[in-house]
């Protein structure tokens, strides 16, 4: 066990903050090189992983079958898919560098411990772009863990790290709390991997307004942007915008924290979905739903209340993965919409009037059909079939933040830039960079990518730099 002289005594070679995917790919590749490298993760042991333990797949450039991948994902095919999801708002040095770097990390990630399955089917779409772990995230946190033991980096749970101690551009210790204790670590080199704000819902309130207040994080709790705050204050460079998240709809049942992927709902391309006033806001059908699913957490935190309403009948039920809660159910539309607690009337109006804006055509579930609705708005530009066959089923929407995008601007390297320049010796990762990328919008398995891509590279430039 350590002790905390050990920790005190100890002058480290590198100093991971934080617990997740890319922490822990920073702290292997420092080990491999011989490193004495610490890793202070926040979460208690049970908890370990940040994000990453909800996760379920990674981004990947190939070219031909790679793993489980299948046929070729080149990097402009993966780069205009980016472009699609951001609007452009994204660096495109760091995004091309991430793509590319992507097709490498894949065979490192069987090489220490993570094993894959063939891709999930329903709306997904993903069998050419995204390897799925075998186990989940979950799966893939403790493999990385378990090489991380094996190769000696000490792992001390349960541990907030206060402050980060910089000289000029030099980092030079961290100031922890350690069951009410605080200490100071001192290390040659640090990478920053600890995430972002988002269970800190009085900053999220400051970002977005009150109607933050009503926001369900998905996400880890243990990420509340403490270290992020402090370096800011200390001047750090920043990027991103702190309002813009990967927020997606959940089921609106699902607990304030922690609720993970179970609770996400991909029935939306198949349903009407109204808000509370048993209006259709936006278009259910735009595109495949992993380049669409995570602008939904925004279109829904933007309606009354902060909920929305996803009704389906009979004929989607089993064309897409569940919430782990049951849909409510009814006989009629307007029974339907009693239940969920809507303007029956309204309901069925909006519905009556969708089905009669539906066009005959051949509905394919599994890519774009063109099947769209004439003369409404909004339109429904794919999958748009009459809500007419009973039993009819609803859920209730609601945004669920994973993580936020404001963090730490980062070169190639994945240095971080203070207010003098580019950091000699502290890195960043992970979430805690994102923001570079992702300038609004998220691409299915990207931060995964990201995490892996980053976190690599400022393992290896960390222990670099010791040697």
């Amino acid at each position: 066990m350590t002790t905390s002289t050990d920790l005190t005594k100890t002058t480290w070679d590198v100093v991971i903050v934080g617990g997740g995917n890319a922490a822990l790919c920073a702290a292997i590749e420092a080990a491999e090189t011989g490193a004495r490298v610490l890793m202070l993760e926040g979460a208690p042991k049970d908890y370990r992983g940040g994000n990453s333990r909800h996760t379920r797949n990674f981004r990947c450039m190939h070219h031909g079958d790679l793993g489980p991948l299948i046929e070729t994902y080149d990097e402009d095919e993966f780069f205009d898919d980016l472009l699609k999801v951001t609007k452009g708002k994204t660096d495109e040095g760091l995004a091309r560098m991430a793509i590319r770097t992507s097709e490498e990390c894949l065979p490192w990630m069987q090489a220490h411990g993570v094993r894959f399955q063939p891709s999930l089917s329903g709306t997904l779409s993903l069998g050419r772009t995204n390897a799925f772990f075998l186990g989940g995230g979950k799966a893939l946190v403790n493999a990385y863990y378990n090489t991380a033991a094996d190769l000696g980096v000490t792992v001390v749970y349960e541990t907030q790290v206060r402050h980060i101690g910089i000289e000029g551009t030099r980092f030079t210790h961290v100031e922890v709390e350690i069951g009410g204790e605080r200490l100071r670590i001192e290390g040659k080199a640090a990478v920053l991997a600890s995430g972002g704000f988002q269970s800190d819902i009085e900053w999220l309130a400051r970002a977005w307004g009150e109607s933050a207040r009503n926001f369900l994080i998905r996400g880890t709790p243990y990420n509340k942007g403490v270290v992020l705050k402090d370096m800011v204050d200390q001047g750090a460079k920043t990027v991103g915008d702190p309002t813009q998240c990967h927020a997606v709809a959940i089921d609106g049942r699902a607990p304030k924290f922690d609720g993970g992927i179970v609770t996400r709902l991909d029935c939306v391309p198949f349903s009407v979905v109204v808000n509370r006033d048993g209006e259709r806001f936006y278009d259910e059908g735009e595109d495949v739903w992993p380049k669409r699913y995570a602008i939904w957490g925004r279109l829904v935190a933007a309606q009354p209340d902060q909920v929305a309403y996803s009704i389906i009948d009979s004929r989607s039920i089993d064309l897409f993965m569940p919430s782990v809660y049951p849909p409510e159910t009814a006989d009629t539309v307007e029974g339907l919409a009693q239940k969920m607690g809507l303007p029956a009337h309204k309901v069925k109006d909006t519905v009556d009037r969708f089905n009669a804006a539906c066009s005959e055509g051949e509905f394919s579930p599994q890519e774009l059909d063109g099947l769209a609705t004439d003369g409404i708005e909004p339109p429904k530009t794919n999958w748009a079939r009459p809500i007419s066959e009973p039993p009819f089923y609803g859920y209730s929407l609601r945004p669920g933040v994973t993580f936020t995008y404001l963090g730490l601007k980062v070169d190639h390297r994945a240095r971080a830039k203070g207010p003098e320049g580019y950091y000699e010796n502290l890195w960043s990762a992970g979430e805690m960079v994102a923001g570079s990328i992702l300038g609004q919008g998220y691409l299915a398995g990207f931060g995964m990518t990201i995490g892996t891509v980053f976190g690599r590279i400022a393992g290896q430039e960390a222990a670099k730099h010791v040697a």
